[in-house]
């Protein structure tokens, strides 16, 4: 383990030649962001701001660190799970001279200390994926977010669910904007990029065939809709459980199995959880499931797979393949658990492709600089949990589409008179 106090701990900086191929690969699948690296590497708009982010270290993340670094920011980094960091990325940061505190394993107390070192430098913002750094400052440091810290950036679901929950508490002591809600980060980065990269996980992690497997998605949401849409692209009966109806009715018109989990439980091959909520899958889910049945979760937090339950049902346990489990229990059937129930996309595979993860990082980017452009101006957002402008998700998704070399057409000025006239009637 390389540590260097108040600098960096990473797994093993000899790594750091692998972790700068991966990030170059990276860079090339990434226009937009690299786009706002060129534009603002000449300005610095964030020189004199320090950035504390907690969000998975993939090479997709250090185009963002890197980004950031190039407008002038000063960075201090630790992944949000323990098993999400990519060991050799993290290494390749650290060469570059970043603050950088994340390897692949950590147990909880480990994933805890090292937000606590990105904290030391008192950063002006954070950013997260599951706010478990506001988290930190809330309760553990008050004072940063008295003296320190203008605003914030939530990435994911969860974190955006539970944020809110604070600011509707009046708990919430800075502005944060919400980059999950952004539609070019949910409805690509979400459906696209979790359905993509979570089956990624699950074959490598198995390599079993899906067609013709009965694949049980826990949640119909963004999440869980494209896990969904990409096991029935591999020839999978998609079955969909679901508590909300409206989800679950759009699951039925789309074509899928929708049913409870002690419904699905016996019949299901594949099991992946995508809810944020814990206890999807318990106790009596494991006793009734068929012999080899696979267990995962795309969830962020591993609480959706009741892994303690399960554990009591078990006689023996042991590692079949890299993050995959195999759980004999006292009946004698077997349930392969994969990621030890953590983000099996994360944890198994690479995360979401860079292509998707362009534009969710483009969006942390404007964020981050909308709060520093504020603050410049001697202004700030209120305490509460903040949309980006609909102005920010269409430039995005227009520049997408030029590096793309795909043109759309535009609203002539009578079109747009049209659009706005009530009077005109048919």
């Amino acid at each position: 383990m390389n540590y260097k106090p108040g600098k960096y701990k990473v797994a093993n900086l000899k790594l750091a030649g692998e972790g700068s191929r991966l990030i170059q690969w990276a860079e090339s699948r990434m226009p937009v962001l690299m786009a706002l690296q060129k534009k603002y590497g000449k300005t610095k708009p964030f020189k004199g701001y320090r950035i504390a982010g907690c969000l998975h270290v993939t090479k997709e993340t250090a185009v963002l660190v890197k980004t950031f670094v190039e407008a002038g920011a000063e960075v201090s980094w630790s992944g949000c799970n323990p098993l999400s960091t990519n060991d050799a990325v993290a290494a390749a940061l650290a060469r570059e001279g970043i603050s950088i505190f994340a390897w692949h394993g950590m147990s909880v107390k480990e994933f805890y200390w090292c937000i606590e070192e990105t904290l030391r430098f008192k950063p002006n913002l954070t950013l997260d994926d599951g706010a478990d750094l506001i988290f930190t400052i809330h309760n553990r440091h008050p004072e940063l977010s008295q003296k320190y810290v203008i605003g914030g950036t939530e990435e994911t679901t969860t974190g955006v669910h539970r944020l809110r929950a604070m600011a509707a508490d009046g708990a919430l002591k800075y502005p944060v904007v919400a980059v999950n809600d952004a539609e070019t980060k949910w409805d690509f980065d979400n459906v696209y990029g979790t359905g993509q990269s979570t089956l990624d996980g699950i074959l490598r992690a198995t390599s079993v065939l899906f067609a013709g497997k009965n694949v049980v998605v826990a949640g119909f949401g963004h999440c869980g809709r494209g896990v969904a849409m990409r096991a029935k692209g591999l020839g999978a009966n998609v079955i969909v459980t679901e508590v909300k109806p409206t989800a679950a009715l759009k699951a039925t018109l789309e074509g899928y199995r929708v049913m409870t989990m002690d419904e699905a439980a016996p019949i299901g091959d594949i099991f992946v959880t995508a809810t944020g909520v814990k206890d999807v899958i318990v106790k009596r889910h494991f006793r009734s499931m068929k012999n080899g049945a696979i267990v995962s979760n795309t969830g962020h937090y591993d609480c959706e797979v009741n892994l303690v339950e399960l554990a009591s049902l078990t006689r023996s346990k042991r590692e079949v393949r890299p993050n995959n489990e195999e759980y004999t229990l006292v009946n004698g059937r077997k349930i392969f658990v994969l990621a030890q129930g953590r983000l099996v996309n994360l944890a198994a595979a690479e995360g979401h492709p860079s292509e998707v993860m362009d534009m969710s990082f483009a969006n942390q980017f404007l964020s981050q600089l909308r709060l520093v452009t504020l603050h410049r101006a001697g202004k700030r957002l209120p305490n509460a949990v903040h949309d980006i402008p609909a102005e920010q998700d269409q430039e995005i998704a227009l520049v997408k589409l030029n590096t793309q070399g795909i043109h759309i057409d535009r609203l002539s000025a009578d079109q747009k008179q049209y659009i706005d006239d009530y009077s005109s009637g048919t």
